[in-house]
C-alpha cells in the first residue's frame, strides 16, 4: 500500500468528466470523455442492465475505442442523454469518419432512480449535452451530482427505509500508472467500509434510527422484495495503461471485485451492475496489476459514494450517523 498514493480522479490526464443533474426532480447524468479514442472494456454482472453499444466492447467486434462513456440515471429511458453526448462529440469532429459523416461512439448504462422522487423526468439529450460543456470544467464532485443525484441504497424494505447515496470518486498512481474509478450507487444493499467493514448505509430499523442488515433480513424473508428492480451500481475505470480491448475487459471484471467487496448483497438477477473500464494508452503495465488497483480504487470509490453524500429529499445518509 506504501507504494500507492491517493490522486484525485481528475489528475489522470487525456480524461476529462462531467455531470447534469436536475436536483429537483432527483436525476442527472455523468460523461467521462477522453480526449482520444480511448480502449474500453466492460463487466455486467447484474441481471437486468439498461446499456448501450456494450457489444462493441466484445473483443471479437471490430470496434477500436469508444470516444465516451456515459453513466445516466433515469432507467432506460436516460440512454436517451447519449444524443446530446454524440451531438457534443459530433461538434467536435470526434468520431468515425463514415463517408461525410462523423459517427461518435458512445457506450453508457443506467441506474433505476425513477422512484427517488419523481420519475417523470429523465435525462434527455440537452441534459447529456449538458454534462459535456461541463467536463471543459473537470472539477472532481461527489455526493448529490451527476448520475448519483437520485441514487439510494438499502431497499429491500422498500424507500421509506432505504438511505440517499449518490457519485463517488477516488485514483490511485504507482510510478508513472493511475488508476481511477467513478460509479454511481444505487443498490438493493447496504454498503461497507472496504478495510473495516463497518457498515456505512443501507437499509433502516422501522424507527429509521439506526441501521440494520439487508442480508439477514433478505433470509428472513427468503427473498429480496418486489422492489428489488429498482437497483443498479455503474462505474467506469479510467486509467493511463496502455492495454488492448480484451486486457481491458479484464480489468473491468477484476474492478467488479471492488463492488462484491463493499456491497451486500450485490449482482441480484435483477440488477443491472455494470462496470466499465477505459484506458488512454500512455503506460505499459500488467492488466493483472491494473484490475487489481481497480477493485481497490473502485471500492474506494464507493465508500465515497455514501460518505460524501449530504441528506436529501427527506432522506437520511452516511453523514446522518456520524
Amino acid at each position: 500500500m506504501s507504494e500507492w498514493k491517493e490522486i484525485s480522479l481528475h489528475e489522470i490526464k487525456g480524461i476529462k468528466i462531467g455531470h447534469a443533474q436536475d436536483a429537483e426532480h432527483a436525476t442527472g447524468c455523468t460523461v467521462i470523455i477522453p480526449d482520444k479514442k480511448a480502449i474500453c472494456g466492460v463487466d455486467v454482472r447484474g441481471g437486468g442492465p439498461a446499456s448501450r453499444e456494450n457489444q462493441l466492447l466484445n473483443p471479437l467486434m471490430s470496434n477500436d475505442g469508444v470516444n465516451a462513456v456515459l453513466l445516466s440515471g433515469g432507467s432506460a429511458f436516460g440512454l436517451d442523454a447519449a444524443g446530446g453526448v454524440m451531438k457534443y462529440l459530433e461538434e467536435k469532429g470526434r468520431g468515425v469518419k463514415v463517408g461525410d459523416a462523423i459517427v461518435p461512439i458512445v457506450v453508457g448504462s443506467c441506474i433505476f432512480d425513477l422512484g427517488c422522487v419523481s420519475g417523470k423526468v429523465r435525462p434527455d439529450a440537452d441534459m447529456g449535452y449538458a454534462a459535456c460543456l461541463d467536463s471543459e470544467d473537470n472539477v472532481e464532485r461527489n455526493g448529490n451530482v451527476g448520475a448519483g443525484m437520485g441514487a439510494t441504497v438499502g431497499k429491500l424494505h422498500g424507500a421509506e427505509n432505504s438511505m440517499k447515496s449518490g457519485l463517488g470518486c477516488y485514483a490511485v498512481q504507482a510510478g508513472m500508472l493511475q488508476v481511477g474509478a467513478i460509479v454511481s450507487v444505487n443498490a438493493i444493499g447496504d454498503v461497507f467500509e472496504m478495510d473495516s467493514q463497518k457498515q456505512l448505509a443501507g437499509l433502516l430499523n422501522k424507527e429509521k434510527t439506526a441501521m440494520i442488515s439487508s442480508e439477514e433480513e433478505a433470509v428472513k424473508l427468503l427473498q429480496l422484495a418486489s422492489l428489488f428492480s429498482l437497483n443498479t451500481t455503474i462505474a467506469c475505470i479510467v486509467t493511463n495503461a496502455k492495454l488492448d480491448k480484451a486486457e481491458m475487459n479484464k480489468v473491468a471484471a477484476m474492478a467488479s471485485n471492488g463492488i462484491a467487496r463493499t456491497i451486500r448483497p450485490v449482482n441480484t438477477s435483477m440488477d443491472g451492475d455494470s462496470v466499465y473500464a477505459m484506458a488512454t494508452g500512455k503506460v505499459k503495465s500488467s492488466a493483472d496489476v491494473v484490475g487489481t488497483l481497480a477493485a481497490h480504487v473502485l471500492g474506494k470509490a464507493i465508500n465515497r459514494a455514501v460518505l460524501e453524500t449530504d441528506e436529501i429529499y427527506d432522506m437520511k445518509s452516511a453523514k446522518s450517523f456520524k
